[in-house]
């Protein structure tokens, strides 16, 4: 019979559980041979997955569901709630099925056999994705889930630091992160454990399922590293657990201890034995792949159970699970509800404040806080877009704004800003804040910081709004992050400065050429190029008004023009009309950085009595979501020739334009205006090139539906 709330000693108010008591092997015996049962069941019914990892891990998930963490199956978005990240996500069984036995109402034994299958309604996709129940995240590219787990981390310390007060505990949840070798090899893993450790997170516990095991074999093929003199080193506290696979009375041990830290995130190291039961227990070949029938009947042998008799889960080991799951977790709700009211009773105005970020909603007159206009003079738009941030962040307390090592160059950080830093912390430039702070500090660590962003926007949705800031170029190393976002529709903001072959001496390293078509190309993602502060400034309202979209706000290191006709209200529909001209010959699109230079086309061409119009085109993206009226309105396809403008690479342009003045190499080390005129920008060398391409056209040497590159 299942134990209640009472016998195990639950204290819903400190949100603890006691150790299990050593009477209780027995059932957790029939716990992890139940389970291990069922994931090679699962992995066996449509022949394929990964069910060595899940097996091994059963002993961790039943201290941390059973034993540990805090979560409600009846209310799986309650916002006090322990975090669990699965960074090692190819083990989703693991995650799964301890969702099915806790009871969460969407993951049934029938969801849960549709693992690996063709139900297009399944619930148990091949790696965790962050719309299900119960998932925090989306994880599978190894390393990201790690950078995730911090950033929830992250947001916990902030949020307690800004709203906690004397006998009102209100936020005070931990975040478990689950990892394997191969998370702790991939350098965002590396980067984001070394934060972790630099902020004293001690609200993390990152537990390694150390089966030292890889795809390749053995793991020492490729490392023989001390991880746990690895992790010291990196401010952790460190746990052994020799018995990873059985020991739970030593896991849960290890894991309320890691609750108790004052002031260091713990990692757990736990030895595990990978597919334990199976004929290829402690191989490689345990991880991915399904065992074959007849090792499976030999499992349920092994484990006590008939070898026909699939997918058995006794009522016991529900009970197990279940009463004190459900019980727990309307306790905790309940409690928390009413701590939240009497709260909002003692502090209104945080508690208003709370419960907005609580809803994800912005401050009614957030766009008051954008300036109504610009100086006239040019303007790097790096600058216009720290003219438009900074007001913002200063007065929105979801904002957290960070940049790479680069506070200098991105212009992001507001006066009376504070860090986010340990109050524990002394720098010697003297460079201190807290947890309340919200200016991160990420170090050179692009990847990282784009992944712990991500988990920032995930600890529900709209209560930070994260922000990024390095240069453009780095967003390459950053890539990995920014798509993940992307892809579970997180509000990231990425402001990406030195965007182009204007960056100069630097040269072609720093000067991006074909980083724009990743990602113009990449789903979910609005990548802008503003021309000016204006549509910077309409660049950062789609930004925060795109809740289910990351953003690159792409902006330039050199100084840029600044126009009258430009409109920060165009700037969500992708592309609109900057100068009309009635019976046009050409359409000169104007990109970015490079917008002047179209115009500057524009207007020797008219001298030559060659009628243009102008468009400016910040985002492709929307663009496309207009009406295909005002697509053909604004790019007039039919009257003109419509030539676009932008030291890019040209691929996606032959979808809006017939010729294009581009890039076809990397860039070069030269001061920005040489590198420009070094490479034909300038407005009479692109004119000239125009005039030529006119003439091919009239005597038919070219077709105006191929795409030309002049």
């Amino acid at each position: 019979m299942a134990p209640s709330a009472t016998e195990l000693n639950y204290d819903a108010s400190k949100a603890k559980i006691a150790v299990p008591h050593l009477e209780r092997r027995e059932e957790h015996d029939l716990v992890l041979r139940t389970f291990r049962v069922l994931i090679a069941d699962l992995v066996q019914h449509y022949n394929g997955g990964h069910p060595g990892g899940a097996m091994g891990m059963a002993a961790i998930g039943v201290s941390l569901w059973a034993y540990t963490m805090k979560y409600s199956p009846e209310n799986p978005a309650w916002f006090n709630r322990d975090r669990f990240v699965l960074s090692n996500g190819h083990t989703c069984l693991f995650q799964y099925a301890f969702l099915h036995l806790t009871g969460y109402k969407h993951m049934t034994m029938d969801q849960l056999k549709t693992y690996h299958s063709s139900s297009w309604s399944s619930f148990c996709p091949g790696h965790p994705e962050i719309e299900h129940e119960g998932i925090e995240v989306t994880t599978g590219p190894l390393g990201q889930g790690i950078a995730n787990a911090v950033g929830l981390a992250m947001a916990t310390k902030h949020l307690t630091a800004t709203y906690n007060k004397p006998n009102y505990d209100l936020i005070n949840n931990t975040t478990w992160c689950m990892t394997g070798d191969a998370c702790l090899q991939e350098g965002v893993g590396l980067e984001a454990i070394s934060l972790a450790g630099h902020w004293k997170l001690n609200n993390l516990v990152l537990i390694f399922d150390n089966n030292s095991v890889t795809c390749d074999g053995s793991a020492d093929v490729a490392n023989t590293e001390d991880i746990n003199a690895k992790m010291a080193a990196s401010g952790w506290n460190v746990i052994e657990i020799l018995d990873g696979s059985n020991d739970i009375e030593g896991i849960v041990s290890a894991l309320q201890t890691a609750k108790s830290s004052k002031d260091k995130p713990t990692f757990i190291n736990c030895h595990t034995i990978i597919g334990i039961g199976s004929a290829v227990a402690g191989d490689a070949k345990a991880h991915g792949a399904a065992f074959g029938e007849e090792d499976v009947r030999n499992i349920h042998t092994t484990f006590g159970f008939e070898p026909g008799e699939k997918f058995n889960v006794s009522q016991q080991v529900y009970q197990f699970f279940q009463k004190g799951s459900l019980e727990r977790g309307r306790k905790l709700v309940s409690d928390w509800e009413e701590l939240k009211a009497e709260y909002c009773e003692e502090y209104p105005e945080l508690g208003a404040e709370l419960l907005r970020r609580i809803s994800g909603d912005l401050p009614d007159n957030w766009e008051d806080f954008i300036p109504k206009s610009f100086p006239d003079s040019a303007t790097a738009s790096r600058k216009s877009a720290g003219l438009v941030c900074n007001p913002l962040a200063q007065n929105i307390p979801s904002f957290m704004v960070g940049t790479a090592d680069l506070s200098p160059s991105v212009y992001m950080n507001w006066p009376g800003k504070v860090d986010f830093q340990s109050p524990d912390l002394r720098t010697t430039c003297g460079t201190n804040g807290n947890y309340a702070g919200r200016y991160i500090h990420y170090g050179i660590r692009e990847h990282a910081m784009a992944s712990i962003a991500n988990g920032l926007a995930a600890y529900n949705r709209g209560t930070i709004v994260p922000v990024t800031s390095s240069f453009f170029m780095f967003y390459l190393y950053a890539a990995p992050g920014v798509r993940m976002g992307a892809l579970q529709e997180l509000q990231v903001i990425h402001v990406a400065t030195h965007d182009s072959i204007g960056t100069g001496e630097d040269g072609p390293t720093h000067q991006p050429i074909e980083l724009a078509a990743l990602y113009r190309a990449m789903p979910n993602l609005l990548y802008i190029r503003p021309c000016d502060s204006e549509e910077t400034a309409g660049a950062f309202k789609v930004a925060l008004q795109a809740r289910q979209n990351s953003t690159i706000i792409s902006t330039s290191r050199q100084n840029l023009p600044q126009y009258k006709a430009t409109k920060r209200d165009a700037v969500k529909y992708g592309a609109y009309v900057f100068r009309e001209r009635e019976d046009a010959t050409v359409t000169m699109i104007g990109v970015g950085a490079e917008f002047s230079f179209a115009v500057e086309a524009a207007e020797d061409l008219e001298k030559d009595g060659i009628r243009v119009r102008i468009v400016s085109f910040p985002c492709q993206r929307l663009f496309e979501q207009q009406s295909r009226e005002y697509r053909r309105a604004t790019l007039q396809g039919k009257k003109t020739v419509a030539v676009v403008v932008e030291a890019y690479a040209a691929n996606g342009w032959e979808r809006y334009a017939n010729a294009g003045f581009s890039m076809k190499s990397f860039g070069k080390s030269l001061p920005g205006k040489e590198a420009y005129k070094y490479f034909g920008f300038d407005g009479k060398v692109i004119s000239g090139k125009i005039k030529a391409y006119l003439e091919d056209l009239k005597h038919e040497r070219i077709w105006k539906d191929e795409f030309v590159e002049l």
